[in-house]
């Protein structure tokens, strides 16, 4: 399985990501290993998820995630 998930940083920002193992991921964002961005806005923790069977629709949607508004992904991490 494939997860796309959303992150909340220290900072209030969100960051939009994909993964196999959502725990692991998160651990490896917390100890500064995943992500430039993340690094500097520790620590984060995971407010979304969604899950895909394969890597292509996983990668699409999050591309898709990336694009939107702020307002708009906190749409989604809200419907949930």
């Amino acid at each position: 399985m494939y997860y796309v998930y959303i992150l909340e940083c220290n900072d209030g920002t969100l960051y939009t990501g994909y993964t196999t193992d959502v725990k692991r991921r998160v651990m490896e964002h917390n100890e500064g290993k995943a992500s430039k961005y993340t690094r500097s806005r520790l620590p984060v923790h995971c407010v979304y998820t969604e899950e895909y069977q394969d890597k292509s629709q996983a990668l699409k949607r999050e591309l898709q995630i990336k694009k939107l508004t702020r307002s708009k992904k906190l749409d989604i991490i809200s419907t949930r």
